[in-house]
């Protein structure tokens, strides 16, 4: 069995970590205030689901894919992660947007800030970059 099957953890500090927390902080505190709005308190203590939002959070400000910024294998490592760690919002991904995108999407909805080019994902012209496969 691996770690992430028995439980998914990050290891500490990510590269670039400081730098990007210090310019971006606000929107790491955003990142990780849904996380942990989502957490579940059965899957570690506090203290390692404060560490893991805060990871996801800061990850979220690379330029990659989340699972690649978060130097994971692959995406469906990071769906594991997500389940483990916060699993009502994995339920609300439920079309399988890419993690990246729909943490955003959701931080735009808290805020009513609806900025989609079409009324539904389905007709969007931009569906493939949200929703198409990862390379």
């Amino acid at each position: 069995m691996t770690m992430l099957a028995q439980r998914p953890f990050l290891p500490e500090p990510l590269p670039l970590a400081r730098s990007r927390r210090a310019a971006r902080g606000d929107e790491v505190q955003d990142v990780a205030a849904l996380l942990l709005d989502h957490a579940d308190a059965s899957a570690g203590t506090p203290a390692e689901i404060l560490h893991m939002a805060e990871t996801v959070a800061v990850a979220c400000l690379g330029d990659n894919h989340l699972w690649q910024d978060l130097q994971l294998a692959s995406r469906t490592e990071l769906s594991a992660l997500m389940r483990h760690w916060f699993p009502s919002l994995v339920a609300r991904n439920a079309k399988d947007m890419k993690w990246k995108k729909f943490l955003y999407k959701q931080l735009c909805e808290r805020e009513e800030i609806f900025v989609c080019k079409a009324p539904s994902c389905a007709v969007c012209t931009d569906h493939s970059v949200c929703f198409g496969p990862e390379v």
